[in-house]
């Protein structure tokens, strides 16, 4: 069992709507060059908020929530901070990734009138992707202040598929064999042409532009 004072900053730990809703935030305040923030807490069990809750009011130390019925226990809702070269919970920071949070329907903690909290963030767990918005790529979502948020692209390259001539009748092999050896002899094309073709490496394409060039040059 987990210790109370062990912090949990997991985001596995979370239901699959706040993953890919905290995934999204980390991906859009990268994008617009906000990359020093991460994650402080994730899943809260109801005993380490009691022990929380506790701080400042019958143990000591400074009061750290205000609530005994918090979202983190419901798997819903995660915390951050911001490294360096800012300080820790650098309001104008938080209040940039606050305002784009609000533009992709995730709850932000600065906007509560009672009991501001800036570095906290929740969803619903009925919370859907936004229209106009997807995970580009990987997301590197760092847990300490010495990580930099990363947006990982695969590149993509269309693949060109290359087939090789494989006829399936030996007659059809045998006519197109005579008429590019005719065209050798012809001396329209070069004779590597039909090594090509007879020792298996030709393809399909270029076997097609073989046939339309040796028809231009003998219509010449």
């Amino acid at each position: 069992m987990t210790s109370v004072t062990t912090t949990c900053r997991d985001l596995a730990e979370l239901f699959p709507a706040a993953q890919t809703a905290c995934r999204l935030l980390f991906q859009e305040c990268y994008k617009v060059g906000i990359k020093n923030i991460f994650i402080t807490e994730t899943y809260r069990s109801q005993e380490r908020q009691k022990y929380l809750y506790a701080q400042g009011r019958t143990r000591p130390g400074q009061i750290v929530t205000w609530t005994l019925n918090s979202n983190h226990k419901s798997r819903l809702a995660w915390d951050i901070a911001v490294g360096p070269p800012q300080s820790l919970y650098d309001v104008t920071t938080l209040n940039r990734v606050g305002a784009i949070a609000k533009k992709i329907g995730i709850e932000w903690g600065g906007t509560w009138t009672n009991a501001i909290d800036r570095p906290h963030f929740e969803v619903k767990s009925s919370w859907k992707m936004p229209k106009g918005y997807k995970l580009e790529g990987q997301i590197k979502v760092p847990t300490n202040s010495k990580g930099q948020v990363q947006l990982i692209v695969e590149d993509k390259k269309e693949e060109i598929k290359v087939t090789n001539w494989n006829p399936g009748s030996p007659a059809m092999k045998t006519e197109v064999e005579k008429f590019i050896a005719q065209a050798v002899k012809d001396e329209i094309i070069l004779e590597s042409h039909l090594k090509d073709l007879q020792n298996g490496t030709m393809i399909t394409d270029r076997l097609i532009g073989l046939y339309i060039t040796i028809q231009q040059r003998k219509n010449k």
